[in-house]
């Protein structure tokens, strides 16, 4: 149920994060899904309104996750249905996800018709945290295929194309890897709205470069199942490192990818160009210790998702762990570190005028974090959970 129409609230006791940093003795007043101001705690629309004592917490702009395969027990492949979806999106709202994009990892073109059409209703019906859908691959390359079934991978013709821009609301991202279609492909992607990275790709520096010129915008798990970085070769690593303005996914567990190596990525261009994702897989919010994808079992060793074959599959990563992995193990401030999991994941899918930022105007989406960086409380659309 959401907030009821024309109540006020008063979020108060908060250090609260706005575009200058934390600041303290402020209120943040939400009127229905929206908030309507920032204001000393004194003020009398504070005074006068249902007031919420956060006792001295974080109240960080809501995280916002692109990339979550599961949670809760159960994988969107699995059963892309609306109630896949709430149940996902109850799983890591407690961990502070308050927007997420349920990912469909490569499958038949009638499983990524259905989740599609899940998406869609899921979105009518107003799904709490459901902004999208990402479609991770089947159109993605063999030779860095991580954990993705090669049965399923297939060309990108004019079919899935109309699959892939028939969603018609909320944002569609989807990861490809460009050398297995053309530029032309792409641009018709983007054309109709899609927000399109590469991933699970094998591009030379030249084939990158190419893609980002018409309409690839991001990197899918950045150093993850895609060409490396080598001396008389960039690939598709240096590509996205030497490019300024290309968003890039990191998964940061201290398993996906060494901390040194994401140390340094963060030192080649911008941060806020870097994208903090899970690719969380059910376990997340839930007391298992495997699942099963796409028939292989997948366990969990040490916090580690790997199939039989030892292959990486996913990861038991919750977006505030990696908000307090990214602070500990790379070193960056927590204000920066809670952008990367939220503004710049809502400016990456061009949502940055409506999510990512506590000001006048934006939803009400808002995690409260502790001083060990532990969600205590998610808002959504100004629904406290």
């Amino acid at each position: 149920m959401g907030p009821v129409a024309g109540a006020r609230r008063a979020l108060v006791n908060a250090r609260v994060l706005v575009d200058e940093g934390f600041v303290d003795g402020q209120a943040v007043i939400v009127e229905g899904d929206r908030i309507v101001a920032v204001v000393p705690a004194d003020d009398a629309r504070a005074k006068s309104a249902e007031r919420h004592d956060l006792a001295g917490a974080m109240l960080v702009p809501g995280f916002l996750d692109v990339q979550v395969n599961g949670g809760g027990g159960v994988l969107f492949n699995d059963a892309p249905t609306v109630e896949t979806l709430r149940t996902i999106g109850r799983a890591h709202r407690r961990f502070g996800t308050t927007g997420f994009l349920p990912t469909l990892i490569s499958d038949d073109l009638s499983v990524i018709a259905a989740a599609i059409a899940a998406v869609k209703r899921a979105l009518a019906e107003r799904v709490p945290g459901v902004i999208g859908v990402h479609i991770e691959g089947p159109f993605i390359s063999e030779a860095r295929k991580g954990a993705h079934d090669p049965a399923k991978f297939r060309d990108l013709d004019d079919r899935g194309v109309q699959l892939l821009t028939s969603l018609g609301t909320g944002r569609t991202l989807v990861t490809l890897a460009p050398e297995v279609t053309d530029v032309e492909t792409i641009r018709r992607l983007t054309r109709a709205g899609v927000v399109v990275s590469a991933g699970h790709t094998d591009a030379t520096f030249e084939q990158m470069q190419e893609a980002f010129r018409h309409g690839v915008t991001g990197l899918t798990h950045l150093f993850n199942a895609m060409s490396p970085l080598t001396s008389r070769e960039p690939g598709a690593v240096g590509a996205a490192l030497d490019d300024p303005d290309c968003w890039c996914g990191l998964i940061v567990d201290g398993r996906h990818v060494h901390p040194a190596a994401l140390r340094l990525a963060l030192r080649c261009k911008s941060a806020e160009r870097f994208v903090l994702v899970t690719d969380a897989m059910p376990i997340v919010g839930s007391d298992q210790d495997y699942f099963m994808l796409q028939g292989r079992r997948v366990s969990v060793r040490d916090g580690v998702c790997v199939d039989e074959n030892g292959t990486l599959a996913g990861a038991a990563l919750d977006m505030a762990s990696a908000v307090r992995n990214t602070v500990e193990l790379l070193g960056v401030p927590v204000e920066r570190a809670a952008r990367m999991a939220s503004t710049y994941p809502a400016q990456f899918l061009g949502l940055g005028r409506e999510l990512g930022r506590i000001a006048p105007g934006y939803r009400a989406n808002l995690t409260v974090l502790d001083e060990k960086l532990t969600a205590r409380a998610a808002w959504i659309d100004g629904s406290p959970g």
